[in-house]
């Protein structure tokens, strides 16, 4: 006769917190989410900052202060570098979550993503010469 076959099914042990260890994959992957908490973090900056502002100068002056202190700069220099990864990674992946078609044409993935990458540079140099930086 043959063997019996099981009737529980195999199921691979991952451990709860290492699991994105497995492919480099799932590691970006996990880069990506943890960008959402510098992301978060500065969002909540900004909403301090547009409190103190909102109680006068004297306040706003302080705030601008403690903004000079180192942590403060380092804290935003690993921000923009996490939000400047968001952005990379968002783009390269947009062509997968919005594909473009027109009529039965699929437009290709890059014309998607540097598309993006082009209304993004637009963008910045408008806000840059809104604010008087160029």
């Amino acid at each position: 006769m043959g063997e019996k076959m099981s009737r529980r099914p195999y199921v691979q042990e991952l451990s709860r917190t290492t699991w994105y260890f497995k492919q480099p994959r799932y590691m970006r992957y996990m880069a990506r989410e943890v960008t959402c908490i510098f992301i978060g973090a500065y969002t909540l900056i900004l909403l301090v900052a547009l409190l103190r502002l909102s109680q006068g100068q004297a306040q706003y002056e302080g705030f601008l202060a403690a903004l000079q202190q180192p942590g403060s700069i380092v804290f935003h220099v690993v921000a923009l570098g996490f939000s400047l990864y968001n952005t990379f990674t968002w783009f390269n992946v947009a062509p997968k979550a919005l594909p473009i078609q027109i009529g039965e044409e699929i437009w290709p993935d890059s014309v998607v993503a540097i598309a993006h990458y082009v209304v993004w540079v637009v963008l910045s140099l408008v806000i840059l010469f809104w604010a008087g930086v160029i």
